[in-house]
């Protein structure tokens, strides 16, 4: 029996703009297995959000299937059940809280929606037990979001995602507003409770030291394209896009006598709205030929289980 619980295939969603068409996710596919992690990474404006909303139905695709479970849920409304089973931690721990509700009420909104709790005891119970999950104090039950800290805002947003149980989470960015220390203590709740709970993560995020610390496996995005997919460890090992091997040059390397070559991308980012065919990092790329102008290129395995969507990817890493 096959562990997939998400299955998305050809997946476009464009968005129609006074100058055209922007091309936001444009034929995206991959699966992710149940209770593993993958993560979205690339430059704000790379569609990795998108595909998020996409995924979980805060946004209908324009084109392409999602499965959930081997249920085309594309080819039908959008459900409770749906919003059960697939739930968000959205980027800004402050914005997406209701600055009127308490911590409790947040908390408790989902529970009321779909009628979860019985009696008003049984949904108190039920709220103290999320808080203690992620590891919010009971004095603050009464508080309101702009008396806390970001963390805590942000643990709120995660017990609320947790409330109804459900078996997918899309993270967006989820610690990207926070400080350092605090993002630690997320991610690490976050993983924990995938161990107790055999959650599955889609983590969205544009910083790949945290998402080689939190991924299964790494999705890189750019313009709406996926140019490169591996395991996470592969990934690191093996970086074989040049957009790739820019992103992670960029990582801050903490011992300071080790020099790393940085790859600086020059030249202007293509438009993402109504783009020729080619390839869309071509004109930011140092290794780009007339080919990739021309002609989009296909992703492809060039090592085991390592996908790249390059004309010249054997020629630059000499395999």
């Amino acid at each position: 029996m096959s562990n997939t619980l998400i299955e998305v295939q050809n997946l476009k969603k464009y968005f129609k703009t006074n100058h055209g068409m922007l091309h936001a996710v444009d034929d995206v596919s991959f699966t992710i297995e149940q209770g593993r992690t993958v993560g979205v990474v690339g430059e704000s404006g790379c569609g990795k959000s998108t595909l998020g909303r996409v995924i979980i139905r805060l946004l209908e695709a324009t084109e392409g299937k999602i499965f959930f479970k081997g249920e085309d849920i594309t080819s039908r409304p959008s459900t409770l059940d749906d919003r059960r089973r697939m739930q968000m931690i959205f980027q800004d721990p402050f914005s997406s809280l209701n600055p009127r509700m308490s911590v409790s009420q947040i908390i408790a909104e989902p529970l009321n929606i779909h009628h979860v709790c019985k009696s008003k005891e049984e949904l108190d119970k039920r709220i103290r037990t999320l808080m203690d999950t992620v590891g919010l104090a009971e004095r603050f039950t009464n508080a309101y979001p702009h008396e806390l800290d970001g963390g805590r805002r942000q643990r709120i947003g995660i017990a609320r995602a947790l409330a109804l149980e459900p078996e997918f989470i899309v993270c967006d960015e989820p610690v990207s507003a926070l400080d350092v220390s605090i993002q630690a203590q997320i991610l690490n709740l976050m993983q924990d409770l995938q161990e107790e709970r055999n959650f599955t993560y889609m983590f969205i995020t544009h910083d790949m030291s945290v998402v080689k610390h939190i991924s299964n496996s790494i999705i890189v995005m750019y313009l709406g394209n996926m140019v490169e997919k591996s395991d996470a460890d592969e990934l690191f090992e093996h970086t074989l896009h040049p957009y790739s091997k820019a992103l992670l040059s960029a990582i801050p390397e903490p011992n300071i006598h080790k020099e790393r070559k940085r790859t600086i991308l020059r030249g202007e980012i293509t438009s993402p709205i109504d783009p020729e065919p080619g390839c869309r990092f071509a004109a930011r790329c140092a290794y780009a030929t007339e080919e990739c102008s021309h002609c989009t290129p296909e992703l492809e395995e060039v090592l085991p289980n390592h996908f790249v969507a390059c004309h010249h990817v054997r020629t630059i890493n000499g395999l």
